[in-house]
């Protein structure tokens, strides 16, 4: 049975109201409905499926980070911007940290990033729940990528940066895994998140058609605030926050079939584009958001 939370996993709060209906295109068919909190403003899947429930809606070949398919034009397009944006992400770890140590990236998938980061020089480490994604990372790139119950078995203070990237909407324990980031990383280490933004310009053009609702996959469907206050809590200072650029194209060439039942090649880029030039003036406008974190050293 699906579990229905009766207040904010983010913050507690149990004021929470109806927000939106979407529906899993990618998978299942489902309707979904969405709520918002009214204290933190974090709206997210409720009811959601258990976490014993949740892997079937991760098994179909339409799930690319975890198959890592090339075939077809969706895939093709999202194995193409992935390659541009991971030597994108490695540049970014550059801008805080002079000498690599240990990264550790949650939600790894099939590797793909943290075989970049290894070839760059970091020791990494992966945890990842999904066994096929594992074992794809070992076959593809010889890594052993651990279940995320290992993040309690981590020492503490070990790790010199955690990245997730488009993970932390999925994960069912939410305050209790960022509590945990905060006991494994080293004073002044980094969190590097990043996440959708609900509040972008495709998702208002969209709005059930948005591709990044991916219900019930994503649990959590995050905007600025409720990001800054869940991290504030639990230790961390925000060090900088900006767009991703790839992301609207991959988006809304997604969102275009769900609305119409194809893809639209010109309408996602021309609505990519918007989106990243709405950005510039408000990072409100984004469809994904960076966020880079840093534990307080005392």
């Amino acid at each position: 049975m699906p579990e229905k939370l009766l207040s904010c996993p983010a913050c507690g709060h149990h004021t929470l109201k109806h927000f939106m209906k979407v529906k899993d295109y990618s998978v299942s068919g489902e309707l979904f409905d969405l709520e918002l909190c009214c204290a933190c403003d974090l709206v997210f899947t409720n009811p959601r499926p258990t976490v014993e429930e949740s892997s079937r809606y991760y098994q179909s070949d339409a799930y690319i980070s975890h198959t890592n398919s090339k075939a077809g034009l969706m895939n093709k397009a999202y194995q193409w911007a992935r390659r541009r944006a991971i030597q994108g992400k490695i540049g970014h770890l550059t801008q805080y940290v002079d000498q690599k140590g240990s990264l550790l990236d949650y939600g790894c998938g099939t590797g793909e990033f943290l075989n970049a980061a290894q070839i760059a020089g970091w020791q990494v480490k992966g945890l990842e729940i999904d066994l096929g994604a594992r074992q794809k990372a070992f076959q593809n790139h010889g890594l052993t990528v651990e279940d995320p119950v290992q993040l309690s078995n981590i020492p503490s203070e070990s790790i010199q940066v955690i990245t997730l990237w488009h993970v932390l909407e999925h994960v069912h324990t939410l305050k209790e895994t960022v509590a945990h980031f905060q006991r494994c990383l080293q004073p002044g280490g980094y969190l590097v998140i990043a996440v959708p933004n609900r509040t972008a310009y495709d998702a208002l053009k969209f709005g059930p058609f948005w591709a990044a609702w991916d219900v019930p996959r994503h649990l959590y469907h995050f905007s600025e605030a409720p990001v800054s206050k869940l991290m504030s809590n639990n230790g961390f200072k925000c060090l900088n926050i900006k767009g991703m650029f790839f992301d609207p194209f991959y988006i809304t060439l997604l969102s275009t079939r769900y609305k119409s039942g194809r893809s639209n090649l010109v309408q996602a880029g021309l609505t990519g584009l918007i989106t990243n030039m709405k950005g510039r003036s408000s990072r409100s406008f984004h469809s994904s958001l960076l966020y880079t974190f840093q534990k307080n050293k005392d």
